[in-house]
């Protein structure tokens, strides 16, 4: 069973997500970064300047690379080359997220982030899923 873990109250969920692509990366694990096309390019964007010493190889879902790349980036789940890792910056559940064996929700702290947070979260609970909580910030 995938393994759901939320982190909450995140100030800036694109500089946090690039956190942990990077440690990711780190520590050899395949990741995927689900979101809608707009703020995947922000992402995108975002892994190029965050560190400026430290470079996270990605690229997008449907690049020939994907397969080889360590972190991906994708609008739909249908051509993701891995299944460890998921990150899903989106709002809605993302529809294949059964076939990872670690799911990472990454909720921001503005309203509308936190209610779609909390609809994700009831869905996973409702469906028997463990889920482990961090929560950022104060």
């Amino acid at each position: 069973m995938t393994r759901i873990d939320f982190h909450t109250n995140v100030g800036d969920p694109l500089a946090y997500a690039c956190r942990l692509a990077r440690k990711a990366y780190a520590s050899g694990k395949a990741l995927v970064v689900l979101a809608e096309s707009r703020r995947l390019a922000a992402f995108d964007e975002q892994l190029w300047t965050f560190a400026p010493l430290e470079f996270v190889p990605h690229c997008m879902a449907k690049s020939p690379l994907a397969a080889d790349t360590p972190v991906v980036l994708a609008s739909s789940l249908d051509d993701a080359p891995h299944h460890q890792v998921l990150v899903n910056l989106g709002a809605p559940v993302p529809a294949q997220f059964a076939r990872f064996e670690r799911l990472i929700e990454i909720v921001g702290n503005d309203e509308e982030e936190l209610s779609a947070g909390r609809e994700r979260f009831r869905f996973y609970r409702d469906r028997g899923y463990a889920i482990e909580t961090h929560k950022q910030g104060s």
